[in-house]
């Protein structure tokens, strides 16, 4: 009966080229013996791969439900690693062990875990890397956009040489070692088959060329490590642990690649009077005894320091709270303000003055 190569690596039969190499990889990493799989099903794997990865077999496996071509199991006249680990157990006495090392490097090369354009790496060697640093304002700061100017020791482009990396008036060359490719190949050899891979070049770092003199300033990397000073602007309604994004402010690139981004993570310093919750603030007031029984009004103090007159109501208990409508904090990048909340705590004094114990003392005898 003739086997379902489909069903094996669990695809349709319209499957894509990219998801049967998808398949393979995922049920190749998860039957491997030396991993704890499945040799049947390892085995299955492996040959249903060889027919479907190639056209001109699966077109005839597709038509008649088999290949009919000589040569190793599945077909193939070329390294089928099913016939390879079937024939080295069997050589062995069925007890020998490979060492297949990581099987994620053997199957992200083999399927391409590099993206390549025009058999050059599409990852720019030169660029700089990003800088992330942490910023901490205080909570009165998130009500309005600030400039922030501090000083940071980074990559800086060189100025002697303008970040070209070559001494003033020489010329830069094509790099001999990889004819200006920026990639040398390299064979791996691993249990199934050789392989060649793409690695970039170690002498010219990727970058295809190399400086006829290198800067004396920089030693041919076109950058120098220094203090610079940087302007950060803040957004309004800012909230701990947002992240500002500051394009090109990271290092600078190697030898005029471009720089870098700086990211600036937000940390708020806490507040004695006011606590945040979202966009709207809390706080906390005090009245005496005669206030919390009879009312009258109080002045409250904003976050920006600007007050505002609260009416009490007569007979106000502790733990009342009052909203004050658009004297919170701003919406972060959005119209409108959240809101202040004003809880109410009715003071009791520890002491007392004679007068005052008199007082009450008569106030008692009316039953208050």
């Amino acid at each position: 009966m003739a086997k379902d190569y489909y069903g094996i690596l669990g695809i349709t039969k319209g499957a894509s080229q990219e998801e049967v190499k998808k398949a393979f990889h995922r049920l190749a990493h998860k039957h491997h013996p030396n991993k704890g799989g499945d040799e049947k099903k390892f085995k299955e794997i492996n040959e249903a791969y060889q027919i479907l990865s190639n056209q001109e077999k699966r077109a005839q496996y597709d038509q008649y439900g088999q290949v009919f071509e000589g040569g190793m199991p599945g077909g193939g006249q070329g390294f089928d690693p099913n016939w390879f680990w079937a024939n080295s157990r069997s050589q062995q006495g069925g007890n020998v062990e490979f060492d297949l090392g990581d099987l994620g490097d053997i199957f992200g090369d083999f399927f391409g875990g590099s993206q390549r354009r025009g058999g050059r790496t599409t990852k720019d060697v030169k660029r700089g890397s990003d800088i992330k640093i942490e910023m901490e304002i205080p909570l009165e700061e998130t009500l309005n956009e600030i400039r922030k100017v501090f000083s940071l020791k980074k990559q800086i482009i060189c100025s002697r040489c303008g970040g070209v990396g070559a001494e003033p008036g020489t010329k830069i060359n094509e790099c001999v070692s990889c004819r200006g490719l920026g990639q040398v190949q390299q064979i791996r050899r691993t249990i199934l088959g050789s392989f060649t891979q793409t690695a970039v070049c170690p002498e010219c770092g990727g970058e295809g060329q190399r400086p006829e003199r290198p800067c004396n300033v920089c030693k041919g990397e076109g950058r120098i490590k220094e203090e610079e000073d940087i302007e950060v602007i803040i957004p309004a309604g800012i909230d701990a642990g947002q992240v500002l994004k500051v394009t090109n402010k990271g290092n600078a690139g190697r030898r005029g690649g471009k720089a870098g981004d700086l990211y600036v993570r937000i940390s708020i310093i806490p507040n004695r009077e006011f606590e945040r919750k979202g966009d709207d603030l809390y706080t906390n007031a005090q009245i005496n005894i005669t206030q919390a029984i009879l009312g009258g009004q109080i002045d409250v103090q904003t976050l920006a320091r600007t007050k505002i007159v609260l009416t009490i109501p007569a007979g106000i208990e502790s733990g009342k709270v009052f909203r004050i409508s658009g004297k919170g904090i701003p919406h972060f990048n959005g119209n409108g303000t959240g809101d202040m909340y004003v809880e109410i705590t009715v003071k009791v004094p520890q002491k007392i003055s004679r007068k005052q114990r008199e007082l009450l003392e008569e106030l008692k005898k009316e039953g208050l």
